[in-house]
């Protein structure tokens, strides 16, 4: 059960009607890294460069954006915020070598997009991280809350856990929900998947025609 961190639970009971249904949150399973894995993990989350799309035109960028964007949009309706979380998905999933809609996925079933959310294992924001995370690769230095730092660890940590389980991603999700083994998560993961899934069009059809998006 999702509960908000206490500075929001003011804000929960004045809008509990417009809070969405409870998401299933990550409980990632602390295990022992060795010095390079830790090391590299680190070296993965250390960068901060700023977010960018990385697509063969702005054009496409744009209609990945607004695409993605209308999804979104009951969601997040501060569309300002909603592109920002959007290219900062985008980008920190490519980063990780991930598919950025199956990192859309993976959030809607932790979080349901919600900054704030904490499991009642103690895992926090989008990507629900567990404060585990935050000792091994930052000495405790981050903060999960903050929109770029918990998707960068998310995405950091699903990678490591496809490359533990050497591209499998089922076994991969099972990992990062604490349910290695179990179907549930990974098939949830999967149903959300089919609302992100994006096909890029023809360029040509995507100027010409507004209702191609």
């Amino acid at each position: 059960m999702i509960r908000l961190a206490p500075l929001f639970c003011g804000l929960l009971l004045i809008g509990s009607s417009l809070i969405s249904p409870a998401a299933r949150a990550g409980n990632q399973q602390y295990e022992p890294l060795s010095a390079s894995v830790q090391a590299a993990l680190q070296s993965a989350v250390s960068d901060q460069a700023a977010p960018r799309l990385v697509f063969a035109s702005d054009a496409l960028a744009e209609h990945w954006l607004e695409t993605m964007g209308q999804r979104l949009a009951r969601r997040i309706p501060d569309a300002t915020y909603r592109r920002d979380l959007l290219t900062s998905i985008h980008y920190e999933a490519s980063r990780a070598g991930l598919d950025p809609q199956l990192v859309l996925a993976l959030i809607q079933v932790e979080s349901n997009f919600r900054k704030y959310a904490i499991s009642s294992a103690g895992a926090r924001g989008y990507m629900q991280i567990m404060p585990f995370w935050n000792d091994l690769l930052s000495a405790g230095q981050s903060n999960l809350f903050h929109m770029r730092t918990n998707l960068r660890f998310g995405c950091t940590i699903l990678r490591h856990y496809l490359d533990i389980e050497k591209g499998n991603l089922f076994r991969a999700l099972g990992r990062y929900n604490g349910s290695l083994g179990q179907a549930r998560y990974p098939d949830l993961v999967f149903k959300a998947l089919a609302q992100w899934r994006y096909t890029a069009p023809d360029l040509k059809v995507a100027e010409l025609d507004p209702a191609s998006r």
